[in-house]
Parts: C-alpha cells; sequence; structure tokens
C-alpha cells in the first residue's frame, strides 16, 4: 500500500505580502495624478471655476436661442418705419397689434381666406389669412397677427388672434331668441 503525507505550510501572514517597496510599485500607476495646475489651486476652488463655467456656457445658449426664436410685436407704424430703414425687415416674421378696419373684411365663399385692413390710426396694411377666424372676429376689433410682411405691401397672417373684450357685456338682441340663452332674471330663450 501507497502512504500519502499531507505536508502544511503554515506561513506568518507578513511573510506573505509582497515587500513594502514592491508594494509601492504595485500601485504608482493606479494612483491618479493631479495635474500640476491643480496643486495650486484647492478643490473648492476648482469645484465653484467649473460651475461658474456651466453656468455660463448654459446662459449663452438660452440667450442664442431666445434670439433666434424671437418674435417682435409692433404696431403698422412701427412696421413701416422699420422696412423704411431696413429694406430686409421684409419678409421676417413678426408680430403686429392694430385694429380691423370696419367694412374690410372680405372673406371667401369657402369662408377659409379672408382678406381685410388693419390701422393703428397712422399706417395701414392689406391683410390676407387662411384659416378658422376666432369666433370674436368682426370689424373694429383689435386683433394681433402673426405673419411676415410682403414686398407688395400685404401683410401674410399665419395666426389671428382678436382681442376679447375687458368684461363681460350683455348678449347682442339677435341671440336673445337663441336656444338656451339666459338673461339676468334667468327667463330662457325660445325653445329652451
Amino acid at each position: 500500500a501507497r502512504s500519502t503525507q499531507l505536508v502544511v505550510c503554515i506561513t506568518h501572514p507578513a511573510a506573505r505580502s509582497p515587500q513594502p517597496a514592491a508594494r509601492s510599485w504595485l500601485f504608482a500607476s493606479r494612483t491618479p495624478q493631479r495635474p500640476p495646475i491643480f496643486n495650486l489651486v484647492k478643490p473648492r476652488t476648482t469645484f465653484l471655476i467649473g460651475g461658474v463655467l456651466v453656468m455660463g456656457t448654459a446662459g449663452y445658449l438660452m440667450a442664442s436661442s431666445i434670439k433666434d426664436t424671437a418674435v417682435f410685436y409692433l404696431t403698422p407704424q412701427e412696421l413701416h418705419a422699420k422696412t423704411v430703414t431696413d429694406p430686409t425687415f421684409y419678409e421676417t416674421g413678426v408680430k403686429v397689434g392694430a385694429r380691423v378696419v370696419p367694412g374690410s373684411i372680405v372673406r371667401d365663399p369657402g369662408g377659409m381666406q379672408m382678406t381685410f385692413d388693419v390701422t393703428d390710426g397712422a399706417q395701414t396694411y392689406k391683410v390676407a389669412y387662411r384659416g378658422i377666424a376666432p369666433d370674436t372676429f368682426t370689424d373694429g376689433v383689435d386683433v394681433v397677427l402673426e405673419g411676415r410682411l410682403q414686398r407688395d405691401g400685404v401683410f401674410r397672417a399665419t395666426t389671428v388672434l382678436a382681442k376679447c373684450a375687458s368684461r363681460y357685456e350683455n348678449a347682442p338682441e339677435k341671440y336673445r331668441d337663441t336656444p338656451g340663452y339666459k338673461d339676468e332674471t334667468g327667463a330662457t330663450g325660445q325653445g329652451a
């Protein structure tokens, strides 16, 4: 029969670890080295400088995007003055606030296109609009138009907003017989 011997080698833990010189050589490449400039600056200062750079970049991007997407809000007289002094202002997206000239609204039979005149009392422009007009759009109402002034003097509106009255008034007489109409006393119109 064969005999087997088990040899157990017990060594002290300090004897199993590498020498201190070898250990520092092993970990020297893994220890991150700070660039020399950062040895002169405290970590808090580095953090603050980084924060200022990030905030400055974000502010610049916001300001430049607002400038690119900004839309001018002008009166017809201001729009006329802009186009006289700067002919490249034609075809620029603008918002114009004015009043619809009474009797100037002309609707096409299809109802989707209309032309009308707007004025601020000093300058008048013809407006061409394709779309559904707001319910409050009538003669003499204040409007805000968004669009572009063409070189032929016609303002091509892409959006028409009619300003509402600053206070509520009674419905016109022609609506009082509409089914569902109620006046201040609670009386309803015919058919309600």
